[in-house]
């Protein structure tokens, strides 16, 4: 089979690996999208994501959607639409599961050996992490399923709220407004430095743009604001825009570094700051998501081959000209 591997930092190939097979309790699928991740991008530029740095070839893509190619079980008959949640759990621990020790996570280099990821013509998974599509649910659209769960996630975090601030409207940022405008939302606003998010943001149906590089927020207008570009040297700015006793959540991951931040807003305000890692049963609320609004499709804007995967990537580490970037792996 054909798969892109990251080898290191600059160093991604198209390269030809033994088949796969799938034994009792997996199920092997033919990825047919796999959608590039703001940490996919990491691994390629910087040959680490996080903490987490590749140590082995590793195949990128955590998001993917296509068909079955062979459950040993018998449940799931051959070219069943499907998409997969990327992750395995460790053994219990506190707190809820996505957070404990011990998991995997599809094209991650957080474990020895590393989880390899969708971006191949072959992917093999556990039974329990497979979830078929409804009917008319298309395979690219479904492609979004894995980042609109994270979406997912962060408006659960934040809980119901009128007026809502989305800040950083790359995909993530985009995939937040479009749930938080689904879920009922009054007014949902859309904060960005360049023009192209915000021009996308706008075609989903948000309410107000800014351009925060040309103005300030609005001081202590929004009931739940969403960090959703992994910038903490927005956070002062953002806990200002936030109202008294209203609620922020950082989505975006940020870098594991000291930085100094103004806590004062969250004491005199009393706003709550949360934290948002992946996602659990979210999965599935995405996949009913995208079959009553397939509409939210308009945030890929470019897609791209297997064999254009140097250029897909390059596309997607372009956030003013591109917003979601996929690879046809296959037809």
């Amino acid at each position: 089979m054909r798969a892109v591997r990251i080898h290191g930092q600059g160093d991604m190939r198209i390269e030809e690996l033994p088949a796969l097979e799938s034994v009792p309790g997996q199920v092997r699928i033919r990825p047919t999208y796999v959608g590039i991740c703001g940490s996919d991008l990491h691994y390629f530029s910087d040959g680490a994501a996080g903490i987490f740095r590749i140590v082995d070839p590793l195949i990128p893509g955590h998001e993917m959607s296509g068909t079955v190619e062979a459950d040993p079980s018998g449940r799931l008959s051959p070219g069943t639409p499907v998409t997969v949640h990327p992750s395995t759990w460790g053994p219990p621990s506190d707190g809820p599961r996505h957070t404990w020790p011990g998991g995997t996570f599809l094209g991650s280099a957080s474990t020895s050996p590393h989880t390899q990821g969708a971006m191949a013509e072959s992917l093999v998974v556990t039974a329990d992490q497979v979830r078929p599509l409804p009917a008319g649910l298309s395979l690219r659209t479904a492609v979004l399923v894995e980042p609109l769960a994270v979406a997912l996630h962060a408006l659960a975090m934040g809980g119901r709220g009128s007026r809502v601030l989305i800040s950083g409207s790359g995909p993530i940022g985009l995939l937040t407004a479009a749930a938080a405008l689904a879920h009922g939302a009054e007014e949902v606003w859309c904060a960005d430095v360049r023009s192209g998010p915000l021009e996308r943001a706008v075609s989903l149906g948000v309410h107000q743009t800014i351009n925060v590089s040309q103005t300030m927020l609005p001081e202590s207008a929004f009931d739940v604001v969403y960090e959703c570009a992994g910038l903490p040297q927005t956070l002062h700015a953002l806990l200002s825009a936030c109202r008294r006793g209203g609620t922020l959540v950082q989505v975006g991951n940020v870098p594991n570094e000291d930085r100094p931040v103004n806590l004062a807003p969250i004491v005199s305000k009393e706003i709550a700051l949360r934290g948002v890692f992946r996602y659990d049963t979210e999965i599935d609320d995405a996949i009913a998501m995208l079959a009553d609004n397939p509409e939210i499709e308009s945030v890929i804007t470019h897609e791209f081959s297997l064999d254009e995967v140097n250029q897909a990537f390059a596309t997607a580490a372009d956030s003013e000209a591109s917003g979601k970037v996929i690879v046809r792996v296959s037809e």
